[in-house]
């Protein structure tokens, strides 16, 4: 995966958030549609989590193979 790749892919969970956001109901978070953009919100933001962590492990075995 190259840089530009993964910045993409960030960006694309970053506006998941976003448009998830605007579905919330932040009088009843837990009620109806609302539900189902946290689930949103968290699943995007285990992406991005999912997606550093990847990135990180490819500097590690950049260096390791340097080495």
């Amino acid at each position: 995966m190259n840089k530009t790749f993964i910045i993409i892919l960030i960006l694309l969970a970053m506006g998941l958030i976003a448009f998830n956001l605007t579905l919330v109901d932040f009088n009843n978070p837990f009620q109806g549609d609302s539900t189902i953009a946290l689930i949103g919100i968290v699943a995007s933001l285990c992406a991005i989590v999912l997606v550093l962590i990847f990135a990180a492990s490819k500097k590690i075995d950049k260096k390791i193979k340097e080495d």
